[in-house]
Formats: structure tokens, C-alpha cells, sequence
């Protein structure tokens, strides 16, 4: 069963949708005794670092997260935002993120884009390159995701790095370590290849 974290924040329905289509379980779930016996956990985020964070330690789930994922090893994947808060800190806020995957989120446009002339946010379909073998882009052909940000993440060990894409210059837009991903993409926008993606991680 699919746990998607509902903190306020992220498309729920489309990934409920997603996942009904393959007959997936999942469920949306906003309480720490709803979230208890998830073995799978999506998180999903739209909007700032900051604010994402601040929402998420309001939701009373923030405890039970930190239980499933470190001690429990229980697989979890952050989208877009959600991704971000999986590192430490932000270049974009103050407070600090959930420390998952050591790393800091910085601006897209100190990449490259900027002094190419290229508009931010980054928007738009790109090719993303796998660094390793990744079981979440298993049977995936030439895999191309959906992006909108305009901050990426920036992991201290080049080994959390699981994929690519450029825009301007090269960033990571999938890391992992463990049991933890995330990605900078949408899969929910990203048709057969975020629904292959999003059936890939229930396997995990």
C-alpha cells in the first residue's frame, strides 16, 4: 500500500489517480496513526522550501516519518519540493529540511541558466541520464520527465546521485541513498514514463 503524506502541499488526486489506473493500493493519509503502517511513502511538495517544512512539522507526522524512514528503513520518495526537504537546508529559507540525504538545495540559475539567457523557473519536458542502475527507472527506455523549478539539489556525496538532466549546465534531478529517493521531475505530469516510474517505486 501506497502512503501518500497529504501535509497540504502537492497534487494528491493526480498520484491516487496514477496509481487506481494500475491497480495500485494507495491512500492519501494526513495523520501520524494513519501514516504507522505504511511500508510505502510518497512525498510530494509544490511551493517553497521553507513553507513545506513548516507544514509538514505542523502536521503531528513528523516523528512517525523519521521513525518508518530511518529506523524502519520503510522506502520513501520525495517529488519536486519533496525532494528538496529530503537534504538538510536551502539557499531559498532559513529553516532546516528533513536531513535524509546530506545535501543543500541551491539556485537553478547559479548553474548556467541565467548567463545563457534561458528562462526560470525551468520548465518543461528533459531527457534525464541514470549515473547507475536505478530499479525506480527499471524497463524505462530513454526516460524523459516533466520539470518546473527553479532550485535543484546539490548532494554532498556524488554517490546519492542517481540521475541527471541539463539545463544550462548538468544537475542531479534523482538522488538516493537507501531507502530514500527523490526527484525533481513530476511523474505526474510525465505520462507513460511517470506512470511507469510510480509503479516501479511500489516494487521497491
Amino acid at each position: 500500500m501506497i502512503h501518500i503524506v497529504d501535509y497540504g502541499l502537492g497534487n494528491i488526486g493526480a498520484f491516487l489517480t496514477l496509481y487506481k489506473r494500475q491497480d495500485i493500493p494507495a491512500i492519501a493519509v494526513s495523520t501520524a496513526a494513519e501514516l504507522a503502517e505504511a511500508d510505502h511513502i510518497l512525498l510530494p511538495g509544490v511551493g517553497s522550501f521553507d513553507h513545506a517544512m513548516y507544514l509538514l512539522n505542523a502536521s503531528g507526522m513528523r516523528e512517525t516519518l523519521d521513525r518508518l524512514v530511518i529506523e524502519q528503513k520503510v522506502p520513501v520518495l520525495g517529488i519536486c519540493v519533496g525532494m528538496q526537504i529530503l537534504g538538510n537546508a536551502s539557499d531559498e529559507g532559513q529553516g532546516a529540511g528533513l536531513g535524509w540525504i546530506p545535501g543543500r538545495v541551491r539556485d537553478l540559475g547559479s548553474r548556467g541558466p541565467r548567463h545563457q539567457g534561458l528562462p526560470l523557473p525551468h520548465m518543461g519536458w528533459n531527457d534525464i541520464h541514470p549515473q547507475r542502475p536505478l530499479p525506480l527507472l527499471k524497463g524505462i527506455a530513454d526516460p524523459r520527465y516533466y520539470f518546473l523549478h527553479s532550485f535543484y539539489f546539490d548532494n554532498d556525496d556524488p554517490q546519492d546521485c542517481g540521475a541527471t538532466a541539463e539545463y544550462g549546465s548538468e544537475f542531479t534531478c534523482i538522488v538516493n541513498r537507501d531507502n530514500v529517493w527523490g526527484v525533481q521531475f513530476h511523474p505526474e505530469k510525465s505520462h507513460s514514463f511517470g506512470m511507469a516510474l510510480l509503479k516501479n517505486f511500489a516494487e521497491l
